[in-house]
């Protein structure tokens, strides 16, 4: 039998030549969320492999895992780093906030592309006002510190937002921030205006048809054929709620007196799983809305107020993680399980260097074993059946680290 590299390679090529609704994408310009709230997840160097393999260039983290950045020194991938709602209290102060950087950013950019730090997360979301007094010093504490180590030009100063900052979404031409929250955005936008940095916004249409799905069309938020809105006030058509949400977010910036900040999505996506009062959230609908969504950045759309601007997007998320507090649906958010089997196929053609297990044996993800089984029935010549996929399969040669792969995933 054939070494078990090459059988790796083999199953790998097969892989490819068999799926036929899979979509070649190539050098997609998507990024992808890499969140970590769990206790199975593959090592890093695994996972740097997985996304090589899916040609994503672009990830962002919750935080500055040094084991991440160390594992993707060297590679074509720009990384966006998290700075947590904890730590705006330190950024206050200048010399916490240079320390930061001396320690989470300066190591590691000559080896691995930091290009963006996000500090803070829905710092507004919540009704933590000495949070949202902080976040404003703290961001311009962290750029000074960029600045005076000479990496403010390689690496942008931002922070991310729910939807929840905004007071109006419709029509998206009316779009505007809460009265109550101008105190704390007008100085935001003046100085990511100064600094020439993107306003992200975590924008989840799920959302909105979960709270609402007597009210909401599936077909609207899922990006699938609808009749669509048309916003009464600049008589363009919506076909989509993603789009109208990021116009809204333009109007309201435009409201404040900014028409130089882009706005970019931080988080969109669609839970697989979900409790009984979860509605919308099932395996197809995640499938249709992030295929669908892959589609257009695929086609590199605009928004309707915006259509010479790509849409720009980190998808959430790489994985399940399966220690998310809160409901079903938070664990249940990724396109990858942590073996590296697809939770749905959206067309991404992936491959997750294979595990060890106690024993010695390399285990093969369920959907390669699923994938090489189909194809020795077609190349079988003989009579005698295979066995049930319900059983384990073995695949043995004479090398060291043997094959093995269980469908009890």
């Amino acid at each position: 039998m054939a070494s078990s590299s090459s059988l790796l390679r083999l199953v790998f090529v097969l892989y490819l030549s068999l799926s036929d609704s899979a979509i070649q994408i190539l050098g997609l310009q998507f990024g992808i969320n890499y969140g970590q709230i769990a206790n199975n997840l593959p090592s890093p160097s695994r996972v740097a492999t997985l996304l090589g393999s899916l040609n994503v260039s672009r990830v962002k983290l919750y935080d500055a895992d040094p084991n991440v950045l160390l594992a993707f020194s060297n590679s074509n991938v720009e990384f966006i780093i998290g700075l947590g709602n904890e730590y705006l209290q330190n950024m206050t102060d200048p010399v916490k906030a240079q320390d930061w950087i001396q320690q989470h950013v300066q190591p590691y950019i000559g080896q691995t592309q930091i290009t963006c730090i996000v500090v803070g997360n829905e710092v507004f979301n919540d009704n933590n006002t000495q949070w949202m007094t902080y976040l404003l010093p703290a961001m311009q504490n962290v750029y000074l510190s960029l600045s005076n180590l000479g990496l403010s030009k390689q690496v942008a100063v931002t922070t991310a937002h729910s939807l929840n900052i905004l007071a109006t979404s419709y029509p998206p031409s009316a779009g505007a921030f809460r009265p109550d929250l101008a105190e704390y955005l007008q100085p935001l936008l003046n100085f990511q205006s100064q600094i020439n940095t993107p306003f992200l916004i975590n924008a989840y249409p799920y959302f909105a048809y979960k709270g609402n799905p007597s009210e909401v069309q599936l077909n609207y938020v899922l990006f699938q054929p609808n009749e669509g809105l048309t916003d009464p006030l600049t008589n363009l058509h919506y076909d989509n709620m993603l789009y109208a949400q990021i116009d809204a977010v333009y109007s309201a910036i435009k409201a404040m007196g900014h028409t130089d900040i882009d706005v970019r999505i931080s988080e969109t996506g669609w839970p697989s799983k979900g409790d009984a009062d979860e509605a919308g959230a099932t395996l197809e609908n995640a499938q249709i809305y992030n295929g669908n969504l892959l589609q257009r950045i695929e086609q590199k759309q605009g928004t309707p107020a915006k259509p010479s601007v790509p849409i720009d997007i980190y998808v959430f998320a790489l994985f399940n993680e399966n220690m998310k507090p809160g409901p079903t649906s938070e664990r249940n958010y990724g396109l990858y399980y942590p073996d590296g089997t697809p939770v749905y196929n959206v067309g991404l053609q992936g491959y997750l260097p294979e595990l060890y297990s106690a024993a010695g044996t390399r285990v093969l993800p369920f959907f390669v074993v699923l994938i090489l089984t189909k194809h020795l029935e077609i190349l079988s010549t003989s009579n005698q059946p295979f066995r049930r996929l319900q059983r384990v399969y073995t695949l043995r040669d004479e090398s060291p680290g043997d094959y093995s792969a269980s469908t009890d995933v």
